[in-house]
């Protein structure tokens, strides 16, 4: 067992007790401390104990609320400090050993009582009271305030290589950096080769050599995404990214990541660990500094104005200190005393036509290390004394850095393609730019990544070439652009001032038509016997667009003459049976019973089933019994055989169950049908064929709609068996769930996600018809 377990046993004490138990047995309450007895003893013991004139010159401190003691291995007899990490101050106790009768530190008891049977010792735990902390702090010169602040201070990881931020809000991103929200605070980020030290660079400029930020001596980075953690003595946001030149598998999507993180920072610290400044470092941050401006500073606007942040986030970079860490080299500058280097250093930019004008300013910071430890007290001072400064880059809260770094990675995500991984800039454009191409001539999107999700459209500086495959025509009246204006008009069946079945007769006699929306009516592709001329060469003018990929094309064939009959035909149809039901039944009664043989009792007078007594409802059908005339439902007059008494014969007819089972009894002649009747039975025949041969037509009629329907599908319309589930909802569909096709996108969907009504001009309908919810949520006309 553990001594931290039994010290959990123990339980924690809040009155400190007699530790001599001389007179009190140890359970009076401690009243003084004697350094040279090293314990805490009641008012009894004490004076027992000191009786003695050896004892009496004892130093004895009277014990105050919340007092604890301090640790008696932390010295010697001697008063010599026992462990190094105690210089400077003496530790307060933690535990006392109740069978060494000793006070111990943390250290001190793991030192001294972590193996062996003095693992096994009874202890008792100190808490130190607010007043005793408080005590503490007031003997602490301001450096070791400095260091205790930042004893609790952990990193945690702020975005993965694959450029996800790992935290979901600005809660979390507050509770992880553990500070006020009300805290402004800026940002510090350290750049550089893989294996320069960067870990170890801010650690101990920032938290005094603490290893806050993992290093390793192994081959392989310890670094991989972005770490990120909180200094609470100078109130900034300390930010740890993955070395460049490392062996990693996303390399253009961690150069992405480093100028995101660039982006949100105040300042940087360009960490390099070598004898002469490479030309990488001034390529980096030269290419870094273009991309900055080209790409970023537009977005960091819009975010300002899209969050309502109160704090503009300022469109003038970040500062950079390069800190130069030699070892057999002298630093920039030291041969030419006059020059500063920062002037050596911008030299040095405008030979390799590189030109940081996005940094607010950069400062050079050499150390030469010839015995190691490096030394980063002039790094440090220089860090601080750039935070001081305030004219481009104030403070914010840390809900408007996350913000800031939410908004950046939503824009600027995604993989890159090899193709368009540049090797010649460390930020190029296409790490940012979006990656569709255009399927007709095969040039690049121009726009930011991801701005289809703010329904910005895809746009391309060079010009298209039309491709008979993707049709990529738009037309535009010619007479509205002799007046300066541009207004696109596409072929299709009738005019949006003509109804719907009239705008049908006109397509069937005079053709398709272009309307323009100034103009009217322009051409029509029939309108003369002969002589017709095509619309370019009269009243539209062509331009030939991009097609980009997931987009709709151009001029496709909008003529939904076709699928327009068949909707008329379809609801006629369901008007017709809906509406004629009931009449239907009563004219059906009426029919039947004029055309009906004398012997059959009437459909009015037939109430229930003859035999079952089943009363007959709207919809049920009754069946007159051949050889009786009685009605019957369809249950007790399923059986078939011939009545040649009645004259039905010689094939099978419906009869009751009574008649079926009395065959063999013959009719009198009194009953045997007269020539009147005779006729009246002709008629019944064949009415009834004439309702069997209607009703086959109208089967029959069923199964050729489908195939029509396919035939006038228009062209942008995704094909019925192509459609398995909603569009939206994702329910697949199934004999009870009927496709619907939304107007606009061509897209199928279920009738609760496509019930909205609604005109679609750039297709051809003119008049309400059906769309799917999401075209019906977009502005202006479809």
């Amino acid at each position: 067992m553990s001594a931290h377990t039994q010290t959990a046993e123990k339980g924690q004490n809040t009155t400190l007790l007699c530790q001599e138990s001389y007179v009190c047995s140890g359970t009076d309450e401690a009243i003084f401390e004697c350094d040279e007895c090293r314990s805490l003893q009641c008012q009894r013991c004490e004076e027992e104990l000191h009786q003695p004139e050896r004892l009496r010159n004892h130093e004895r401190t009277r014990i105050r609320p919340g007092h604890v003691p301090y640790c008696d291995s932390c010295r010697g007899a001697n008063g010599n400090i026992m462990h190094a990490s105690m210089a400077g101050s003496r530790q307060i106790a933690a535990v006392r050993c109740q069978v060494c009768k000793i006070n111990l530190c943390v250290e001190c008891q793991k030192r001294t009582h972590a193996g062996g049977n003095r693992r096994k010792h009874p202890v008792t735990v100190y808490h130190a009271g607010r007043a005793q902390e408080q005590e503490e702090e007031e003997g602490m010169d301001e450096e070791t305030k400095r260091r205790k602040m930042t004893e609790k201070v952990v990193s945690f990881l702020l975005v993965d290589e694959t450029e996800e931020i790992q935290v979901r809000n600005e809660e979390e991103f507050i509770k992880k950096l553990d500070c006020s929200p009300e805290q402004h605070l800026k940002v510090v980020s350290i750049f550089g080769n893989t294996g320069d030290g960067k870990s170890h660079t801010l650690n101990h400029t920032f938290f005094y050599g603490r290893e806050v930020f993992k290093t390793s001596p192994a081959q392989e980075s310890c670094t991989v995404g972005v770490w990120a953690a909180y200094d609470p003595v100078r109130k900034v946001v300390v930010i740890d990214t993955e070395g460049l030149l490392g062996a990693t598998v996303n390399l253009s999507q961690r150069t992405r990541l480093l100028l995101k993180v660039l982006a949100i920072s105040d300042l940087v610290i360009y960490r390099t660990r070598a004898d002469r400044l490479h030309n990488d470092l001034f390529k980096f941050l030269g290419d870094a500094s273009e991309a900055y401006l080209k790409h970023f500073t537009k977005e960091l606007k819009a975010t300002t104005a899209r969050c309502g942040l109160d704090v503009p986030l300022s469109t003038l970079g970040p500062g950079v200190i390069i800190f130069h860490e030699t070892v057999y080299t002298k630093l920039l500058g030291s041969d030419h005393p006059s020059e500063v280097p920062e002037k050596l250093i911008q030299d040095r930019f405008r030979k390799l036509s590189c030109f940081p004008e996005a940094f607010s300013s950069i400062h050079y910071k050499g150390t030469r290390t010839y015995n190691p430890p490096t030394d980063f007290s002039g790094l440090r001072r220089a860090v601080e004394q750039q935070l001081e400064n305030n004219t481009t880059r104030s403070p914010r809260q840390p809900g408007v850095i996350y913000k800031a770094l939410k908004a950046l990675s939503d824009r600027f995500s995604g993989e890159i393609p090899d193709d368009q991984m540049a090797h010649s800039s460390f930020f190029p454009d296409e790490y940012f730019t979006c990656s569709s191409v255009c399927l007709s001539c095969g040039c690049g999107c121009k726009k930011s990544m991801n701005h289809a999700k703010e329904g910005v459209p895809h746009e391309s500086k060079s010009r298209c070439r039309y491709s008979h495959q993707y049709d990529n025509r738009v037309y535009t009246c010619k007479a509205c652009y002799e007046r300066g204006m541009e207004v696109s008009v596409v072929p299709k069946t009738s005019a949006s001032t003509d109804s719907p079945w009239l705008g049908l007769a006109k397509y069937a006699w005079s053709g398709y038509v272009i309307e323009c929306p100034n103009c009217g009516v322009v051409y029509r592709s029939r309108q003369y016997w002969f002589g017709n001329q095509d619309p370019v060469n009269t009243v539209v003018r062509t331009e030939i667009e991009h097609v980009w990929p997931g987009t709709d094309g151009f001029l496709k064939d909008n003529n939904n003459a076709a699928q327009r009959l068949l909707d008329g035909m379809n609801f006629m149809a369901q008007s017709v049976s809906e509406l004629s039901l009931g009449p239907t039944k009563a004219v059906t009664s009426w029919l039947t019973d004029q055309i009906a043989p004398a012997y059959w009792r009437p459909n009015s007078q037939i109430l229930s089933c003859n035999k079952c007594n089943t009363p007959f409802k709207d919809n049920d059908t009754k069946h007159h019994c051949r050889a009786c005339g009685e009605g019957f439902c369809d249950g007790c007059s399923s059986k078939t055989r011939p009545v040649p008494e009645r004259g039905w014969g010689p094939a099978p007819v419906r009869v009751c169950d009574n008649c079926y089972e009395n065959r063999g009894i013959q009719l009198d002649v009194a009953e045997l049908p007269s020539d009147e009747e005779g006729g009246t039975l002709i008629a019944r025949k064949v009415g009834e064929a004439v309702q069997n041969t209607l009703g086959a037509v109208v089967t029959a009629m069923d199964i050729p709609l489908g195939l029509v329907k396919d035939a006038a599908r228009p062209a942008y319309w995704v094909p019925d068996h192509e459609i398995l589930h909603c569009h939206n909802c994702r329910k697949e569909f199934s004999i009870k769930l009927s496709k619907h096709h939304c107007r606009a996108c061509g897209q199928g969907f279920c009738d609760e996600c496509s019930h909205d009504r609604r005109a679609v001009p750039s297709r051809g309908w003119d008049h309400p018809v059906r769309v799917c919810f999401n075209c019906n949520k977009k502005p202006g006309d479809l």
